[in-house]
């Protein structure tokens, strides 16, 4: 698999990634050093909606159990995790870091967790707000999750478009 490619971090039983695997809610997640944005799709996997940002805590532990908590409230069974994969593709310090915090999510949350290229979703985040006329703290309030539904419609766009063994669908 290529950096620019996701990548899964299956941590539940075969049955559940079965289950999972083309059905149930999607949750988006940009991670930030301040801030983490959640996105949710809906439960036919068509459609992501910015849903909420959480304050990064001191505790990293405390930030995952959160996000299970998200996880087990909306009846998630799936979580893509943004991937800041440097411009030319590679895979950089930040990547890394998204990378370890993903395989510790799959842990906590009891379901798979793939990661996705996010490279300039914040970018398109702040167009789409500025476009809407939200600005200043408003903006900032609001990006990150708007940068996770972007993230996630992207996944959501590709998984539709994916052949059942993951190759892209015939034209």
């Amino acid at each position: 698999m290529t950096p620019s490619t996701s990548h899964a971090w299956p941590r539940a039983s075969a049955d559940a990634l079965c289950a999972a695997e083309n059905s149930g809610r999607v949750l988006g997640i940009d991670l930030g050093d301040r801030r983490i944005g959640l996105a949710m799709s809906d439960e036919g996997r068509v459609l992501a909606t910015p849903h909420r940002v959480l304050e990064r805590s001191r505790d990293r532990t405390r930030d995952h159990l959160a996000i299970a908590a998200e996880v087990e409230e909306w009846g998630v069974t799936q979580v893509v995790v943004g991937l800041p994969l440097s411009l030319d593709g590679s895979v950089g310090r930040a990547a890394k870091k998204a990378i370890t915090e993903a395989k510790q999510l799959g842990v906590v949350s009891g379901v798979p967790v793939d990661t996705y290229d996010e490279r300039l979703t914040t970018v398109s985040a702040h167009q789409v707000l500025r476009e809407r006329g939200v600005a200043g703290p408003d903006r900032r309030r609001e990006v990150d999750k708007v940068a996770a539904a972007v993230l996630l419609q992207a996944w959501l766009d590709t998984q539709a478009h994916a052949g059942a063994d993951g190759s892209p669908a015939p034209d």
